[in-house]
């Protein structure tokens, strides 16, 4: 920058061979006295160092020679003062720049420093430079820092020491030297003027740390050009990408004052390259917890290894990822792979999977499919030399040597590379997958993910999976999740919006539309509350698959306040290798609580509850279904709760702590209550009344127990003689077990109200 270029500005005092009455012996102000005619000054124009001067003799204290021309001072306008001087005869005098200061007025600013640094001549004929900077600003190299008050200067110099020298003088050159200064006027350095050359090879990551360090708090500007950092760097400084940069896929870029997408996106020259370095620098630095995509849209063109990006296997401090959208982009790199393999399976190590031919070909996170294998079982380790594979789940009916295949969809983002993970979150954050590709695939261990208010669209084949225990803790709050398929029977849907293996899951106030299921799940102590899953059809008196799916028997889980549309609740033992009751905890620990469940075009055959013991031996120990709403529209079903038998049926002669009532139920057939209260007129004297609950009994249970029984009105006998007697009860009568005996020790007839159970107290 040069104002006298820009702003045509007049610097330079005129040249001494103008005349000398156009440099004054005093301050330069008006009226003060020139040097022309003055005996100690003359011109000369011969002199071998300078071209034309003026020749001086030192005939006062302070001898001042200033220009009568107003110099212009302005703010931002840095000026330097020269003059060259030499002594040729007498006493040697000390030199320096002067200039006076003046306001509008044309007053001296008093106060200001108006002489520079003193430069003693020490030799004759020895040609002495001295200068001085002229400012307003008040900055480091300014020798004369002015005030805005000083709006011109009379500049020149003082000879000062012992008079009776004489000395020549140059022409005094003022020049614009604000270009000095714009660094320091800038809020940027360049990394260029630290060495960086942007030619794409060479390593200018140490130009880029010397710009940090010298940066101060300003920002650091990256021109054009392509950067190569071959080592990681770390910036604690600003920093503006107009050019891009390169690393090797193992070096990290840390921007600690810049940390989102957009700036990493200007960086690397793209936005899902800027996506992944940002992602991978996360891992390694604390000033933020948090990715923020800046609210973008980042085209995923093949599946994101987190860990493998990271360069770490094991992590469990809080980060995570908001707000943006991730767009899955369809290429090879989402190609589902299948690999079939013979293996040998044993109840014994229900986790493994012995002498497997092809193990090297078998990838971490793949979902084992094979007669005998329950639903959502993956792959979680493998060992090539051994010839095993460890699974998350025991297979119910696998023992001995069998074909499985191993398929292994492909995910926006893979953490399975994790062996520990915990505390991640995304939120806010929508997976478009697009039915190109699936959503995520969670670490083999960790606990506390965080899914908040994300939408998964159209994942093609799993929105959530957990391959291992890496969903502990899970919380998966206000999420959407958009089926692929939307418009096939729910009967031929295989998309599975989530899955858990491990306990304590919190799935609350999501919303979930035309999955085969909404989430199938292992482990016990789970919160499922107010969401909404629907997976209804428009086939007239279509099939319905399960919304939640529970594998386990006691699951200490609540179901309450859901909204259950056209789906059921499945709940078995299908990942235990030994599927019938053996002494463990039986079905229990389930408490389905105030939920709405609807459905519509079914059949008469459709259940909203259905126990599906995958062995014999099992019973009820612990359920309770209470204050829900039941409602078809359309057709009445038969009733809505079932026991699957396709491999056993339930032991209802040990059926405990059974709670079902205060439920509603609308165009359903037979209503379901227990205990079952029955009002039951014996018209014909008998000693023993068979008392009917009819299908009242929940799953078609057995009467356990006769809690009360409570006569309306006179027990008589035959002639109408009262009866004082207190009977005895006989439960589980029947050919179904569904009646109980109330036994009076004589034949008497009249009505009584029995309350009977299909359980006994634990």
């Amino acid at each position: 920058m040069n104002k006298a270029i820009t702003d045509g500005l007049v610097l330079m005092p005129p040249p001494f061979s103008a005349g000398l009455n156009l440099w004054s012996r005093e301050d330069g102000t008006p009226g003060s006295g020139s040097y022309q005619g003055q005996p100690n000054a003359a011109l000369v124009t011969n002199d071998q160092d300078f071209a034309g001067c003026l020749e001086l003799q030192k005939t006062e204290a302070t001898q001042k020679l200033r220009s009568f021309a107003q110099t212009p001072v302005q703010p931002g306008l840095y000026l330097r003062v020269t003059a060259r001087v030499k002594a040729v005869s007498g006493n040697l005098p000390s030199v320096r720049i002067a200039a006076w200061a003046g306001d509008v007025s044309g007053a001296n600013v008093a106060g200001l420093p108006q002489t520079g640094p003193s430069v003693q001549i020490t030799s004759y004929g020895q040609v002495v430079t001295v200068s001085a900077i002229i400012s307003p600003a008040s900055r480091m190299g300014v020798d004369l820092p002015w005030s805005l008050q000083s709006v011109y200067a009379h500049v020149g110099l003082d000879l000062t020491g012992a008079n009776g020298g004489v000395v020549r003088i140059d022409d005094i050159v003022v020049e614009d030297v604000t270009e000095v200064f714009i660094r320091k006027l800038m809020d940027w350095v360049d990394v260029r003027d630290y060495g960086a050359l942007g030619n794409g090879s060479t390593n200018d990551a140490a130009a880029f740390l010397a710009a940090d360090a010298d940066a101060q708090g300003r920002e650091i500007l990256v021109p054009s050009g392509v950067f190569r950092l071959a080592s990681d760097v770390t910036i604690n400084s600003r920093i503006r990408f107009e050019g891009t940069v390169s690393m090797p896929a193992n070096r990290r870029l840390v921007l600690t004052r810049n940390y989102d997408l957009n700036t990493y996106g200007q960086a690397f020259g793209s936005e899902l390259e800027g996506f992944k370095r940002a992602l991978q620098a996360l891992f390694y630095f604390t000033d933020y917890v948090t990715l923020d995509l800046s609210g973008r849209r980042v085209d995923i063109t093949a599946p994101i290894d987190v860990a493998a990006l990271a360069g770490l296997t094991s992590f469990s401090s809080r980060r995570g990822i908001r707000n943006g959208s991730l767009n899955a982009v369809a290429g090879p790199g989402w190609t589902t792979e299948d690999v079939t393999s013979v293996a040998t399976y044993s109840a014994a190590q229900n986790t493994t999977l012995t002498g497997v031919a092809n193990v090297a070909n078998i990838t971490v996170g793949s979902l084992v499919i094979g007669t005998g294998v329950g639903r959502e079982v993956y792959v979680t380790a493998t060992n090539v030399g051994a010839g095993t594979v460890t699974i998350s789940q025991p297979l119910y009916a696998a023992v001995g040597v069998r074909t499985y295949t191993f398929r292994r969809f492909r995910y926006m983002l893979d953490f399975s590379g994790f062996s520990l993970l915990s505390r991640f979150e995304i939120e806010d954050v929508e997976f478009n997958c697009l039915g190109v590709g699936s959503g995520v695939l969670l670490p083999m261990a960790g606990s506390t993910q965080r899914f908040v208010s994300c939408t998964f669209n159209r994942p093609l084949d799993r929105a959530i999976s957990s391959a291992g225990s890496g969903c502990q803790g899970m919380f998966v709050d206000m999420c959407q999740f958009l089926s692929n398929e939307q418009s096939v029977p729910a009967v031929d849907r295989t998309t599975i919006a989530m899955n858990v293996q491990a306990n304590d899951t919190k799935l609350r106030n999501n919303r979930i539309v035309r999955f085969a299921h909404f989430a199938v799940m292992n482990g016990t102590g789970h919160l499922i509350h107010a969401n909404h899953f629907f997976q209804g059809d428009s086939v007239t008196a279509g099939v319905r698959r399960a919304g939640l799916v529970f594998t386990q028997t006691n699951v200490s889980t609540v179901v309450t306040g859901n909204y259950i549309d056209n789906c059921f609740i499945e709940w078995g033992n299908e990942h235990d290798s030994e599927p019938q009751e053996n002494g463990e905890f039986s079905f229990g620990g389930l408490n389905i609580v105030g939920n709405v469940f609807i459905a519509s075009d079914t059949s008469t055959a459709f259940r909203w509850i259905v126990v599906k013991p995958y062995g014999s031996g099992h019973f009820l120990s612990g359920l309770s279904i209470t204050g829900n709403s039941f409602r078809c529209f359309g057709t009445v079903i038969d009733r809505v709760d079932m026991v699957d038998t396709s491999f056993a049926t339930l032991d209802f002669t040990k059926s405990r702590n059974v709670r079902v009532e205060g439920n509603s139920f609308n165009n359903v057939g037979q209503w379901i209550i227990n205990p079952v209260q029955v009002m039951h007129t014996q018209n014909t004297a008998a000693e023993t009344w068979n008392v009917s609950a009819g299908g009242f009994v929940p799953f078609g249970g057995r009467i356990r127990m006769v809690e009360a029984v409570a006569p309306e009105g006179m027990i008589s006998t035959a002639a109408n003689a009262a009866r004082y007697v207190f009977p005895y009860s006989l439960p589980g009568t029947g050919a179904g077990g569904n009646e109980a005996q109330v036994r009076w020790g004589e034949a008497v007839k009249g009505k009584a109200l029995v309350t009977m159970r299909m359980d006994v107290p634990a």
